[in-house]
């Protein structure tokens, strides 16, 4: 059976690009593709992910889950889509195949992976064949919304009356005068 030997980029901000040259056999699923992934780039693997059939352009095709995610919908795809039911040779469909990694879709941490190269042996576990530059930690990329700022102390006040047009109407009612009332009649 033959191995895969697939390109993977890490799409990061840094000038310095890393990758991973990992060898793969051709009927191994893509959940054993996806550890692999996340061994090689020292990332615990514990966050939600997809792979994406890709082009060369770099578009999202058919998405391959990491959990099943049909929420029990009777619709019944020609393609697997959940990671450990979906084995890698099914999703050939060029000799420079590629994918799209998505991992942690909070902090979207994104591989982008080509096939470079065939074997005649596929190995029995996917192995690093080669390895370019230290990936950065995993929580070193802020989460989608970190980047909101909320109220500090130097800003003035909000007043939500104001702002939301509570005092554009007024009913008479005063907290304070209670007179009127008494706790035991109904």
């Amino acid at each position: 059976m033959a191995g895969l030997k697939f390109r993977v980029l890490l799409d990061s901000d840094s000038e310095k690009e890393v990758f991973r040259d990992i060898l793969i056999h051709d009927e191994d699923h893509f959940e054993s593709f996806f550890k692999a992934i996340m061994q090689s780039f020292h990332f615990e693997g514990n966050q939600m992910a997809s792979f994406y059939v890709s082009n060369d352009s770099w578009d999202k095709g058919h998405e391959i889950s990491l959990m099943d995610l049909s929420y029990g919908e009777e619709e019944t795809p020609s393609l697997p889509n959940v990671m450990k039911d979906a084995t890698i040779k099914s999703f050939l469909e060029e000799p420079d195949q590629k994918f799209i990694l998505v991992y942690d879709f909070l902090r979207m941490w994104i591989f982008l992976i080509e096939l470079i190269g065939y074997e005649k042996e596929g190995p029995e576990q996917p192995k690093v064949l080669f390895q370019v530059g230290m990936a950065p930690p995993e929580d070193s990329k802020p989460m989608e919304g970190d980047h909101i700022q909320f109220g500090t102390e130097n800003e003035d006040e909000f007043d939500e009356e104001d702002e939301f047009g509570f005092d554009e109407f007024n009913d008479d009612y005063n907290a304070e005068d209670m007179s009127g009332y008494d706790e035991y009649e109904y």
